[in-house]
């Protein structure tokens, strides 16, 4: 059974180790393993119990926790190895903490592009937090700062008591502006097994929900923020899966640097059921079929964030693809 790994990413000092820390203890991660690149920051020594294998501890909470010590492939094969042999607890999902330059994309093309590891992990969650102190010169001196913020499917704000409310309020309308997609929540209202951190996505039963979270975009809510902007893209007219599959395959062939993320609901010719997609950058998730099309409404989305690309570049490419069709946007 493929297991899920949720990524938790977040520019340095943005307060990661401050959350792992909280949680690490907890019972909720029992069945969990956390994965620490070499750089972390998380220090274990006075929550370890015993060592279980080379760079891997058993925590109080059950929590198999271990380093990341360079080819992060060789940890995963090497971790799930360990638990298939019974060396270690049979965690039920891994967390992997990132280092704080780290770009999500990288990480999205080991986990989907290696044959191994496809069969043995799945992405469920992007996580991002976001230092609410420092976030406004973090934007402005950091491109991974952006990368991290555009990729996640939930933005966690820390130090929220360190900002004052109006300012507090400004960067949660910019964060929302920058990633409609996301949830924006606070880390000091994580809880113990909170969902937000140990949810699983688009890869979880109920699917359904997680594409709800993002369907009341409408195209005019498109917003730009320097260099970035949202575009969303609306159409009723059913796709040919396959022309669209190659629209989309040379879009991000051409323009996948500056595609920072991408998600979609599609009503395809001779599918009952809605595909969702989703990637990061040049990185394209498998689609997904969903049971029924979330609120009843059968409709086609597509929400874009890009980096450097005009919008108005990408709605013309997408008209004339349509246009080929003779489809309607």
């Amino acid at each position: 059974m493929s297991l899920p790994i949720n990524v938790i990413s977040g520019f340095l000092g943005s307060g990661k180790t401050t959350l792992l820390k909280r949680l690490l203890a907890d019972q909720a991660l029992g069945d969990s393993a956390l994965l620490i690149n070499e750089f972390g920051e998380v220090g274990i020594d006075h929550l370890l119990v015993e060592p279980i294998a080379p760079d891997t501890v058993l925590l109080p909470s059950g929590c198999v926790c271990c380093s990341v010590r360079g080819d992060l492939r060789q940890a995963l094969l090497e971790l799930h190895g360990r638990r298939e042999r019974g060396e270690i607890p049979p965690f039920r999902r891994a967390l992997l903490e990132t280092t704080g330059l780290a770009e999500p994309a990288p990480i999205l093309a080991t986990l989907q592009r290696d044959p191994q590891l496809r069969g043995r992990f799945h992405l469920g969650l992007l996580i991002t937090v976001v230092d609410a102190e420092h976030a406004e010169q973090q934007q402005h001196l950091h491109p991974e700062w952006l990368a991290q913020v555009s990729a996640a499917d939930r933005l966690l704000l820390s130090k929220t008591d360190r900002v004052p409310a109006a300012r507090l309020a400004a960067l949660r309308r910019q964060l929302q502006a920058l990633n409609p997609c996301a949830t924006l929540a606070a880390t000091c209202d994580i809880i113990s097994g909170d969902e937000r951190l140990l949810g699983a996505g688009l890869a979880s039963h109920a699917p359904a929900a997680e594409v709800a979270r993002w369907q009341p975009l409408r195209p005019a809510s498109g917003s730009r923020h320097g260099e970035t902007e949202v575009c969303c893209l609306e159409f009723t007219t059913a796709l040919d899966w396959v022309a669209f599959g190659v629209w989309l395959s040379m879009l991000l062939r051409c323009h996948g640097e500056r595609i920072l993320r991408v998600k979609g609901i599609l009503d395809v010719i001779d599918s009952p059921q809605p595909i969702v997609i989703h990637g990061v950058q040049h990185c394209l998730h498998t689609p997904l079929h969903l049971d029924a099309w979330p609120n009843g409404e059968r409709r086609s989305r597509l929400v874009f964030i890009v980096r450097g690309l005009d919008s108005r570049q990408l709605r013309r490419s997408f008209a004339a693809f349509l246009g080929h069709l003779g489809a309607v946007a």
